[in-house]
């Protein structure tokens, strides 16, 4: 990104005609609090690092649930990548989650199948 102020100004545009925008990988590389407090994005993407293990990791499930509470708390819809089964995305819905993408939703699809 160049100029902070000026990506805003463009995603506020984009906002007007109906595009929506998400903060991806949120909780790892560049995404952070400060780009979520900051770009007007409408959802916020879970970083499947956090998602993957789980069910197993105590520590995972505390940020998934800690990324969604503040994603919530700032009018943001949450995204959860990596939801590998339906344990997962039982343990999702039970957090509160409301959206999950991964091979325990639906598998990859070419384009063309989806443009018919």
């Amino acid at each position: 990104m160049g100029s902070l102020d000026d990506v805003v100004e463009l995603m506020e545009k984009m906002k007007i005609i109906g595009v929506s925008f998400s903060l991806d990988d949120f909780g790892t590389g560049l995404s952070s609090y400060s780009y979520l407090r900051t770009l007007p994005v409408d959802y916020l993407k879970i970083d499947g690092i956090f998602v993957k293990d789980i069910k197993e990791n105590p520590s995972d499930y505390a940020v998934v649930k800690s990324i969604n509470e503040i994603g919530h708390f700032m009018g943001k819809k949450t995204i959860a990548e990596y939801v590998e089964d339906d344990e997962i995305v039982e343990i999702l819905r039970e957090i509160g989650v409301d959206y999950a993408q991964g091979w325990g939703i639906g598998k990859k699809l070419p384009i063309t199948t989806l443009i018919d």
